[in-house]
């Protein structure tokens, strides 16, 4: 079974989404968090594998109670979740679409990035994806890096190529952080970038598209 905690400030979506996983046979959601606070706290009780999070939470400061004090955001709260020992993986799920927004969060340590206007069947692919430890991006967000990066100067860097070498030899993200000495997030980075600039969505897609184009050396 998949525990799952809600973070995410408006109770209606919470309930939407409560309703839409709660669905599904190994699916359950454990716990809600309003507040980008209290889901760092409720990610820490050890009773959650997913965290499907918000990226923009509003009101004051948790514990504050000062008008105008400023709210943890969902990129700090992930990031401050997947510092912790055993994290559970996290999922972001927002309105926002910024190249900034996605290259943040995935940055932060996300194992994907979904907007909420994703359909039901990829948003409920997405977190069985994250619960398994693999990367979750969604088509839309792979389109947009692609049509960034779509340019001459769009080609893979010497790092990145570093970085699919080593994924086509089966090497892990936490493998290959420690092979380049390089943090899991930045490894996470790079792959996010490679596959804007190649216009794929999965780790597969990405190697035989290097491959098939003389990027990277083939099996």
């Amino acid at each position: 079974m998949i525990r799952v905690l809600l973070a995410d400030d408006h109770p209606v979506v919470r309930a939407g989404l409560r309703a839409l996983l709660g669905a599904e046979p190994d699916l359950v959601v454990q716990l809600e968090a309003g507040t980008a606070e209290d889901a760092v706290q409720m990610a820490a009780s050890g009773r959650v594998d997913v965290v499907l999070m918000d990226l923009q939470f509003g009101g004051a400061a948790a514990g504050t109670g000062v008008p105008g004090a400023e709210a943890m955001q969902g990129a700090e709260a992930t990031r401050r979740v997947r510092a912790a020992a055993g994290a559970p993986r996290v999922l972001i799920l927002t309105n926002y679409d910024t190249d900034a927004d996605i290259l943040g969060a995935i940055e932060a340590g996300a194992s994907g990035y979904l907007l909420k206007d994703a359909p039901p069947a990829e948003l409920i692919a997405a977190v069985r994806a994250a619960a398994a430890g693999q990367s979750a991006l969604a088509p839309a967000i792979v389109t947009r890096l692609a049509d960034r990066s779509r340019i001459p100067e769009g080609r893979l860097s010497p790092r990145e190529v570093e970085v699919l070498g080593l994924v086509a030899a089966g090497r892990s993200n936490r493998q290959i952080g420690q092979d380049l000495f390089l943090s899991e997030a930045t490894v996470k980075s790079h792959l996010v970038h490679i596959f804007g600039k190649l216009g794929v969505s999965s780790r597969t897609s990405a190697v035989a598209s290097a491959r098939a184009s003389g990027t990277i050396r083939g099996s």
